[in-house]
């Protein structure tokens, strides 16, 4: 199959993800899958086994998990002689004692596909599972990527051997395009890596021994914000969302969009229902796509797919970097759809008002610029009690938490950790946090 497919040595995209999930759900063979992707079907076979996912059984189901445990007579394995003669295999404790233990597994995991994904027995099956999921495998391969490129890529002798006849050149006064120039082929590395490991203390010469370094500012680095595929717009567009409001006026709509702490630090995500004007908020560690999707499938998981894709049916939110990919939110788990994400047009905020006003009461307890790195979920959800229990008089002098125990599964609140606050207790001052 490689001899095919001459020269196509390219890391398997997200979408590749996406498709090699879809078509293990469907069954189909890896030479199949490597076919349409262009790669030899090791390759598949490698990516599936290695970003497998594990789901461990339910140990209420079935306490003993042992292969044995049908036809065993053991007794009094733990060797202290109070359960009498009862067999061992009753016991709660038997399969961590017992040396004869061997766990049931299926052994269908061993061989292709090695998943469970397409398998038609896995909702009654008892044994754990392992799941193949896009978005855990790209993640995964993420971190990966950027740890392998990270540290110093030579053995301590290639340092110590470098600093015996670098430093000594430093202290002397020669620049480092001197030393580098002169010594290019005692050194497997360019000019600029030899700056880095001077600047980070690699070697013994440090950043005041070189004769210009102490007399400039360190330049500063402008992050690349990535850049939005737009075919990830079609059918995405804020045009799209107002057709679809006048084709299903009564579609629940969910406004969606972040509230940053200091550059670099924690953030909290908003999800603002526009029919009761009851809002959630979740910290997370950062301002990042990554971040968003830990919400996602957190929120998933405590509701069900069925709740979540009746909780949040139609999402509207902004073009910002942390919600560039719309396919990752749209599909949880067994990729099956979750939801609908829609954008707002560029710097047209005002196209979801209702939340962004909304963030004004944020703001009253944490003022603009103030570092959210303190705080915790338990802070948070304290912060959108007293939020939610303030009166408001575009409905009528209620509050939203009023109107969403009429509208919301109670469900979705208690999973936020919101509660009601009793009207002359609300605090909206940063003195909320201080009590």
């Amino acid at each position: 199959m490689s001899k095919q497919i001459k020269g196509n040595h390219k890391h398997l995209t997200q979408d590749d993800r996406i498709y090699i999930e879809k078509s293990l759900d469907l069954k189909m063979p890896f030479r199949e899958i490597a076919k349409y992707l262009m790669k030899d079907p090791t390759t598949i076979s490698k990516e599936v086994r290695l970003h497998r996912r594990l789901k461990p059984r339910n140990p209420f189901n079935q306490e003993n998990n042992c292969t044995r445990r049908i036809k065993c007579s053991l007794k009094n394995i733990c060797g202290t002689g109070e359960c009498g003669q009862m067999l061992c295999k009753g016991c709660p404790m038997c399969n961590e004692r017992c040396v004869e233990f061997e766990a049931i597994r299926c052994r269908m995991t061993d061989k292709a596909p090695y998943v469970c994904n397409g398998c038609t027995k896995k909702s009654n099956c008892r044994m754990e599972k392992h799941y193949y999921i896009a978005s855990h495998a790209h993640t995964e391969y993420e971190h990966l990527r950027s740890s392998s490129r990270e540290g110093i890529n030579l053995t301590e002798a290639e340092i110590v051997h470098i600093d015996d006849f670098v430093s000594p050149l430093i202290q002397k006064g020669q620049s480092i395009a001197h030393i580098y120039a002169g010594h290019k082929d005692d050194m497997p590395f360019t000019s600029k890596t030899l700056y880095n490991y001077v600047n980070h203390g690699v070697l013994s010469a440090r950043n005041l021994d070189l004769p210009r370094k102490v007399k400039y500012k360190p330049r500063k680095k402008h992050k690349e914000t990535p850049k939005r595929d737009r075919k990830s717009l079609v059918g995405r567009e804020y045009s799209d969302f107002t057709k679809l409001m006048q084709e299903c006026p009564d579609t629940a709509v969910v406004e969606m969009d972040t509230v940053e702490g200091t550059k670099g630090g924690k953030a909290i995500l908003t999800l603002f229902f526009r029919s009761s004007k009851f809002m959630l908020a979740f910290l997370t560690k950062d301002k990042t796509m990554n971040s968003v999707l830990k919400v996602f499938e957190y929120l998933e998981s405590e509701f069900g797919a069925d709740l979540f894709r009746n909780t949040f049916p139609v999402i509207l939110t902004d073009n910002g970097s942390e919600f560039l990919d719309p396919l990752l939110l749209e599909n949880g788990n067994g990729n099956v759809r979750r939801t609908s994400i829609f954008y707002c047009e560029p710097y047209a905020s005002y196209q979801k008002g209702m939340l962004e006003k909304n963030h004004e009461y944020i703001r009253y307890i944490l003022p603009k610029g103030s570092s959210f790195d303190a705080l915790s979920q338990k802070d948070i959800s304290l912060m959108l009690s007293h939020i939610n229990s303030t009166a408001r008089t575009s409905i009528n002098s209620r509050t939203p938490f009023e109107l969403a125990s009429l509208l919301v599964d109670e469900r979705v609140i208690r999973a936020a950790g919101i509660q009601r606050i009793e009207h002359d207790d609300v605090c909206l001052r940063p003195s909320l946090f201080r009590k």
